[in-house]
C-alpha cells in the first residue's frame, strides 16, 4: 500500500472523487486549492482531498474509496496519514457531511464529534436532490477531531 501527493492532473480521479461529492462544480471549488492524496494498493483504491482553512484547521473535502473496495480500511488508512503528517502542524481535522446513516458512523468511530450543522446546505448548492443510503441529505453536519 503506497499514499501518493498528487499535484498536476488531478482531474483524472474525477470518477472515484464524484463517489463522495457527486456534482463536479462542486468538487472545482477545492480541488485546485487542496491537496489531493491517492492510496494504492494494486491500483488506485481511495482519494482524499484536504485543504488548509487557517487558523490550524485542515478539512476532509472528499474522501472515497472504490466500490468494491470499501469496508476494506482504505479510508481508514488516508486518515491515519493524514492525521499523522499534518498533527505537528494543525490542531483540528474537520469534515462536513450528510446526516446519513453510512457516513456519519465512519467519521464518529474515528473519534469526530459533530461540532454544528449547516441548515439546507444542499439543497442549496447543489442542482439535484443528493440521496445517500435511501435518505435525502438536507443539512450538512459538520465534525471535527482534535490532532
Amino acid at each position: 500500500m503506497e499514499i501518493k501527493e498528487i499535484k498536476e492532473n488531478k482531474k483524472q480521479f474525477l470518477p472515484l472523487l464524484l463517489l463522495a461529492d457527486e456534482q463536479e462544480s462542486m468538487i472545482d471549488t477545492y480541488l485546485e486549492r487542496g491537496t489531493l492524496y491517492v492510496l494504492e494498493d494494486n491500483g488506485v483504491k481511495s482519494v482524499c482531498v484536504v485543504t488548509d482553512e487557517g487558523k490550524g484547521i485542515l478539512e476532509i473535502k472528499n474522501l472515497a474509496t472504490e466500490s468494491a473496495f470499501q469496508r476494506k480500511g482504505y479510508a481508514r488508512a488516508l486518515l491515519d496519514f493524514i492525521t499523522a503528517k499534518y498533527k505537528k502542524t494543525h490542531s483540528i481535522l474537520q469534515a462536513g457531511t450528510g446526516d446519513s446513516p453510512l457516513t456519519l458512523p465512519f467519521y464518529e468511530k474515528y473519534g469526530f464529534t459533530q461540532s454544528h450543522r449547516i441548515k439546507n446546505f444542499f439543497p442549496d448548492n447543489y442542482d439535484h436532490p443528493i440521496f445517500e443510503a435511501g435518505k435525502q441529505l438536507v443539512d450538512m453536519i459538520c465534525l471535527q477531531k482534535k490532532l
